[in-house]
């Protein structure tokens, strides 16, 4: 059996290479879906779903709140996880406004050591969403 193939951020539509905080949360937030033990299809069209309803940032998500997470990620068909996941989202989303103001001055912040520390402090990110988020933005950091 072949290895699973990696997900890129490309793959989603998303362009780091942009530089743009909205393209560092989207990734980001791609990497909270595909760090849990589903299928990266599924994984992929929750993610997609959310970038359709416009729920790309952490204004976004606190605004939709858990009910509407739920439902967005049912509809992408991330049912297994999806009340945890919503939860995560939110917690996240808020840990980052609180304290950091915003996703951006997070990356400004730490050097890349210090903030695969810091992003495994988020309740419900561990190594595995850092790995998969590091990937991809470490040469930009």
């Amino acid at each position: 059996m072949p290895p699973k193939k990696e997900i890129q951020a490309e793959e989603l539509g998303i362009n780091l290479s942009s530089r743009t905080e909205t393209e560092y949360f989207k990734w980001f937030l791609a990497c909270l879906l595909f760090g849990k033990p589903v299928q990266q299809a599924v994984a992929k069209r929750a993610f997609l779903e959310l970038v359709q309803e416009g729920i790309t940032s952490p204004d976004a998500i606190l605004d939709a709140g858990w009910d509407r997470l739920v439902e967005i990620l049912d509809e992408g068909h991330y049912v297994r996880y999806d009340f945890s996941t919503a939860t995560k989202l939110l917690d996240v989303s808020r840990v980052i406004k609180q304290e950091y103001g915003s996703f951006g001055e997070m990356l400004r912040r730490f050097g890349t050591e210090e903030l695969e520390v810091r992003m495994q402090e988020f309740r419900g990110v561990g190594p595995k969403t850092v790995e998969i988020f590091m990937r991809d933005m470490r040469p930009l950091l």
